[in-house]
């Protein structure tokens, strides 16, 4: 047995029978926390497989960079479970499993011969986590989905995008419909947990990314359920019901940087103020009709020229790093290679190397958390197609034979 406090899901046996992100970031959520988690994939690899982008843009069942994301830390045993043989032997992998994350809709179990129901009646204490795009009931449970259906049924959708509004919404990238799913179906599996812990008994946690995206709108669900308002989506900013003013100014050196100009706090505004007045270029802001909010937001449309103005001629590092000084929420907009080389990244040595034998090192994202009570878990690359069948079925070989 491993130490328990050596890592957060030490001992934890996870199958993954998951073909699409949401389903696999599950999976990845607990291998990144030390689960051991067996990805079973049919003869033609997980469909994640087939995504690019690509290693060199060359395609292939192993040099696809979304599946290495999803599915570092994972085995890969390849298992027809779509036939009887293989059926009974994903119910043999499920004996002394922990859980079981599933990402088939209705009629794909039907067809599969998985019943979860089953499954739970013969292994009691098996969690099994099904995370489809709309649930295992109701009129919709085979519905086909996509990160754009799935943000756009769920709401989400409706905030992303620009001030125009006669401009369609902007699907987000990062499959974050994905994520959110993930997330809720982790939340929901540590209840599980918990409650095994107690009781010794499994269940069925059923996350529907359509439900998980529905309560995932920021401020649309309490706009509408209070006063009745519906949000509209803005550039770079959070929806309102009513338009905001601009949140993005460019400095001097072609940069953006975000900043909450805020009129309404008297100490925020004082310490904007000091700060332009000590580059000289406070102008009339600093005069006293101005330390009253009411006139303050009567002339924002001056104040807002007034600081673009003065972001114009600074450079967004000055920007950045006088502004936090003062206590002001600003931040540079980062272009996605440049987290590489921010400072703070590097000094919480957030990104990982991870070695691919006959390929190359390469880093990756690593844990958005660290723990005083557990030691970090090594970041592996993600298996390729069929890597570990042998060893998994010949373990389960070996069970059968000291069993009889």
């Amino acid at each position: 047995m491993s130490n328990p406090f050596e890592r957060p899901y030490a001992d934890l046996k996870v199958i993954e029978l998951a073909g699409d992100p949401a389903g696999e970031m599950t999976g990845y959520l607990l291998s990144q926390m030390g689960a051991e988690v067996i990805k079973v994939e049919p003869p033609e690899g997980s469909p994640t497989r087939a995504i690019g982008p690509w290693l060199h843009g060359e395609t292939g069942p192993d040099s696809s960079l979304t599946y290495w994301y999803y599915n570092s830390n994972k085995r890969s045993a390849v298992l027809d479970y779509r036939s009887a043989a293989g059926l009974k032997t994903l119910e043999a992998l499920l004996a002394d499993a922990d859980i079981f994350i599933c990402t088939l809709q209705p009629k794909a179990l039907k067809a599969a011969g998985i019943d979860h129901a089953a499954l739970s009646a013969r292994f009691p204490d098996l969690i099994i986590v099904s995370v489809t795009a709309f649930g295992l009931t109701g009129p919709w449970a085979d519905y086909k989905s996509s990160e754009l259906v799935a943000l756009a049924a769920g709401g989400p959708l409706h905030m992303c995008g620009y001030d125009d509004h006669a401009i369609p919404p902007i699907l987000p990238g990062g499959n974050q419909a994905s994520h959110i799913a993930a997330s809720f179906a982790h939340k929901a599996l540590l209840v599980a947990l918990i409650d095994r812990q107690m009781t010794g008994k499994g269940q069925l946690v059923d996350v529907a990314m359509h439900e998980a995206c529905a309560v995932t709108v920021e401020l649309a669900n309490p706009y509408w359920f209070y006063p009745k308002a519906i949000v509209q989506r803005q550039t770079c900013r959070h929806a309102q019901p009513v338009r905001t003013q601009p949140a993005l100014f460019e400095s001097a050196d072609g940069k953006y940087l975000y900043f909450v100009l805020v009129v309404a706090e008297a100490k925020p505004w004082a310490n904007l103020v000091a700060w332009m007045e000590s580059h000289g270029m406070a102008a009339d802001l600093t005069d006293e009709a101005f330390k009253d909010f009411a006139y303050r937001q009567a002339n924002y449309a001056h104040v807002q020229e007034m600081v673009e103005c003065f972001f114009l001629v600074n450079d967004a590092e000055t920007m950045f790093h006088e502004g936090q000084a003062r206590e002001l929420p600003i931040a540079i907009i980062n272009a996605p290679e440049e987290l590489f080389t921010d400072r703070h990244n590097i000094e919480r040595k957030f990104f990982v190397d991870v070695a691919h034998e006959g390929v190359g090192t390469f880093p990756y994202p690593g844990a958005p958390y660290s723990f005083s009570a557990f030691s970090p878990v090594a970041r592996r690359r993600a298996p390729k197609l069929g890597e570990h069948t042998d060893e998994v079925l010949g373990a389960l070989a070996a069970q059968a034979v000291a069993a009889k």
